[in-house]
């Protein structure tokens, strides 16, 4: 029974579920409904692909008073949405993610990939 609207499950890597509680309740709810709807199959307006990893790592952007907030899943995977990181962006030049940021969300994305050829080799 595979309906049209099956919802994806959602795997948190390493610390990325804790840091997100220790967002503001208003960046919280941001962020939960484009996780949501990431589950659904679709793309919230406030998410938009991280620079230099494809279309299926997706970064969530949230200004909340001076701060700035992101949170990055990838969709890579048929069955879950895997969140990479979360975390309030700590430099205030430029847009760019900084590096240490981007090499813990290259490491923790491998960390997913080999988490969901466990659960798919351990399902069958």
């Amino acid at each position: 029974m595979d309906g049209p609207h099956k919802i994806k499950s959602i795997v948190w890597i390493g610390s990325s579920l804790r840091d997100l509680k220790l967002f503001p309740p208003e960046v919280r709810d941001v962020v939960g409904y484009a996780l949501y709807q990431a589950q659904l199959g679709g793309k919230a307006s406030s998410a938009k692909p991280l620079a230099g990893f494809g279309a299926s790592v997706i970064e969530i952007v949230d200004d909340f008073q001076t701060d700035t907030y992101r949170a990055v899943y990838t969709v890579k995977f048929s069955t879950a949405v895997y969140v990479l990181h979360a975390f309030k962006k700590k430099s205030k030049k430029g847009i760019a993610t900084p590096k240490p940021d981007i090499d813990l969300i290259r490491k923790r994305l491998k960390i997913a990939e080999e988490d969901y050829k466990m659960r798919k080799t351990g399902e069958r």
